[in-house]
């Protein structure tokens, strides 16, 4: 099993004769993920490496059962196709562009509650199930089937934690970017909770980074799980005011440093992890 994705996936690509779909659609069909088709308004008719064109995601949807939704446009159009994702049936849709103005995307988080629709992102790198299906711009070489789900706001530092549990032997379930932008499409809760009903998930990676309250959020869920979950915070040693290449990592004043998230998440029992390298002797003392 998996969360969110596997080979079973029906993924349209929005945008996907621009520059950056075009790229990212070739390399996700070479790793096995099951494309099925894109849009791109005006080009309807036309294929991208094998797979058809539709004019809009209502379309694509009735023609080729699409299921998931992920988005290649520039920030100022990713509320209207994200919005007509959504409407045309989705039931995932992932994020990849940054500096999503904020209320699109509480418009968006709006219209995915009221359809019971999953949003990642946006800024997000996207998500792997090891093996099965990879959506958005992560670089497999890092991932590897297994056992450790793994849930984080920073692309590269998924990377890193993935290649971490790959090289230990651990290997990952599935691997989730929420995204850096300041309003998320889903939260750590939510996706801790659907690692929690996963039966191939034997423990949890959480990590997180500086300013916001994503991972405070996450308190009430871990305190109820019985999936062990390890968190680590990014920017640990970030100074008040310095902003770490998100728009949503900022400190301010007291609120949102790494050490205060960390002492949180432990209390609410998270097993806490400084370095990369503290993450396989943790599961090794849980004996995952």
């Amino acid at each position: 099993m998996a969360i969110l994705v596997d080979k079973k996936s029906r993924v349209m690509v929005q945008g996907i004769t621009g520059g950056a779909g075009k790229f990212h659609a070739k390399r996700m069909l070479e790793y096995g993920t099951n494309i099925v088709g894109g849009t791109s308004p005006g080009k309807g008719g036309t294929s991208v490496e094998g797979k058809p064109v539709f004019d809009t995601a209502f379309e694509c949807v009735k023609e080729t059962g699409a299921d998931t939704s992920v988005i290649f446009l520039p920030a100022p159009f990713v509320k209207e196709a994200a919005i007509e994702a959504i409407r045309a049936g989705v039931k995932l849709v992932v994020v990849i562009p940054e500096h999503i103005p904020i209320q699109d995307m509480m418009l968006v988080r709006k219209e995915a509650v009221k359809h019971k629709v999953t949003v990642i992102g946006g800024n997000t790198a996207g998500i792997i199930t090891p093996g099965e299906c990879n959506i958005g711009i992560m670089p497999d070489i890092a991932f590897a089937p297994g056992r450790v789900g793994t849930v984080s706001r920073s692309g590269s530092i998924t990377y890193y934690v993935a290649d971490t549990l790959t090289r230990t032997g651990y290997g990952e379930s599935t691997c989730v970017g929420l995204g850096g932008d300041p309003v998320l499409g889903s939260t750590f809760d939510e996706i801790l909770w659907m690692f929690e009903e996963d039966e191939k998930t034997r423990a949890v990676v959480m990590t997180g980074e500086i300013g916001g309250v994503y991972e405070e959020r996450a308190v009430d869920a871990i305190k109820k799980m019985k999936t062990p979950v390890i968190a680590m915070i990014g920017g640990i040693f970030a100074p008040p005011g310095k902003r770490m290449g998100h728009a949503g990592a900022i400190v301010e004043g007291k609120m949102g440093t790494a050490k205060e998230k960390l002492e949180i998440l432990a209390a609410a029992g998270a097993h806490p992890a400084k370095t990369f390298l503290d993450i396989p002797e943790i599961l090794k003392i849980l004996k995952v």
